[in-house]
């Protein structure tokens, strides 16, 4: 796939880089959603710094995201995702995408809601399907029956997902579509302060 698009509107992202202020956008959903595809595009058109936090992961422990699950199972795994994500929410503002268990995890989810505005891309089980089964590399996937598998996920993990700041659905549409949704939602967004 080809990450290049037409430039959105300097017009848009300039309002809601304004909006975003210092915080940072923090990109959550199911494997499939686009969070890392869209994620970096809203990056690029808000002109500051993106991170995958499952790359990140990788980085630091030189080893694939199947590896450390293989390796080390899924509570270790969970451990160092929120020691990586706690790093980077530290400072800001910049784009960061989450794996798709990052938020399910309750001390992560804790340091997502505190380190930035969170994002849900919600996607249809038949649009994640349609982009997940090309590949081998989801290690929660790697089942008899994936597609269920996946289904399953959303049942346990959209309640979860639903307590992000945003949404915005994830469907097949052009990536430059996507981001102007994501940067309108980022300029629709009132956070009401805790002391009213």
């Amino acid at each position: 796939m080809n990450d290049v698009i037409e430039p959105v509107s300097a017009t848009l992202a300039e309002r809601a880089k304004l909006a975003l202020g210092k915080r940072n956008l923090v990109f959550i959903g199911l494997m499939g959603a686009g969070k890392s595809a869209i994620g970096r595009l809203t990056a690029q058109a808000l002109s500051i710094p993106f991170v995958d936090s499952d790359h990140e992961i990788e980085r630091v422990s030189r080893m694939t995201i199947s590896d450390l699950f293989t390796r080390y199972g899924e509570d270790e795994f969970r451990a160092l995702e929120a020691r990586v994500l706690k790093r980077l929410l530290r400072t800001g503002p910049r784009v960061v995408s989450t794996g798709g268990g990052a938020y399910i995890n309750e001390r992560s989810r804790r340091q997502i809601k505190r380190g930035g505005l969170t994002i849900w891309l919600n996607a249809e089980l038949d649009v994640l399907w349609e982009r997940v089964n090309k590949r081998d590399t989801r290690p929660l996937l790697k089942t008899e029956n994936p597609k269920q598998t996946l289904e399953n996920l959303m049942r346990a993990r959209y309640p979860i997902y639903a307590e992000a700041d945003l949404t915005v659905m994830s469907r097949d549409v052009n990536k430059e579509t996507m981001v102007e949704d994501v940067l309108t939602a980022v300029i629709d967004f009132r956070k009401v302060p805790n002391d009213e």
